[in-house]
């Protein structure tokens, strides 16, 4: 066997370890059994902090880190840009899925309570906020670095970034089940966001050359939809699943 051949090898048995590990961490913390609990957020923190080492010991080796971590003049806006847009989006896809009393708006429920109680949130918001910028840095150097770059080395940079995208969106598979409902069945809304999001800041990293651009619209994304889980998860009008 040749070394590219051996190369190539090596490189899809770290896609796959990559996308086993985030959907191990998915897995875990979304299960109903943990909804609420402070160990969901810490079991995904832990498993991407163990990816995120092996990245950079890949970014490393290969002399790419340097191009992932150097930032660039106009990141920030560039993020705030693509950060409002991504979430005009999926605030019109929840909208649609859910609109006219939609049996669908159970999923959205669904998801609700699986954050639990947002007054521990509220009270701790820097806390959280510094949570969400670390999560985000270390998702990009995961996906849109180490994942991007393998794949980019395996079927070229034209459709590296899309693999990218479709294979974060799989990682996040189990999330179809451990959120389903009784009613409408298996839920897909973190799926569906995790491809369109992933599309979106895969393609600012091929765009921009570098991650900070997509790391800080990560951020704020989350950071958006953190918003969105500090209303009050009882209100019937959020939720029409859930009794008054």
């Amino acid at each position: 066997m040749d070394e590219e051949k051996r190369g190539d090898i090596a490189r899809v048995a770290m896609l796959i370890g990559i996308a086993v590990g985030t959907a191990g961490a998915v897995s875990y913390a979304f299960d109903a059994i943990r909804a609420g609990e402070t160990s969901a957020a810490i079991s995904i923190a832990l498993g991407y902090a163990a990816m995120t080492a092996c990245a950079i010991v890949y970014g490393i080796r290969t002399h790419k880190v340097r191009e992932w971590l150097t930032p660039g003049w106009g990141d920030v806006t560039r993020g705030f840009a693509f950060a409002f847009v991504l979430f005009v989006c999926a605030f019109a896809v929840v909208k649609l899925m859910t609109m006219n009393g939609s049996p669908r708006a159970a999923w959205m429920a669904r998801l609700y309570l699986q954050l639990g109680d947002p007054k521990p949130l509220r009270q701790h918001q820097a806390s959280v906020g510094v949570y969400i910028a670390i999560m985000a840095t270390m998702e990009e150097i995961v996906w849109r670095g180490w994942a991007k770059s393998l794949l980019d080395d395996l079927i070229g940079t034209r459709w590296g970034w899309v693999a990218a995208a479709v294979l974060y969106a799989l990682a996040h598979l189990p999330t179809l089940w451990a959120l389903s409902d009784t009613t409408v069945g298996n839920n897909p809304l973190i799926v569906i966001a995790a491809l369109g999001a992933g599309l979106v800041w895969s393609g600012m990293t091929r765009i921009f050359g570098r991650l900070a651009p997509a790391i800080v619209c990560h951020a704020l994304a989350a950071a958006g939809a953190r918003r969105v889980a500090f209303e009050d998860p009882s209100n019937p009008e959020l939720h029409p699943t859930l009794p008054p």
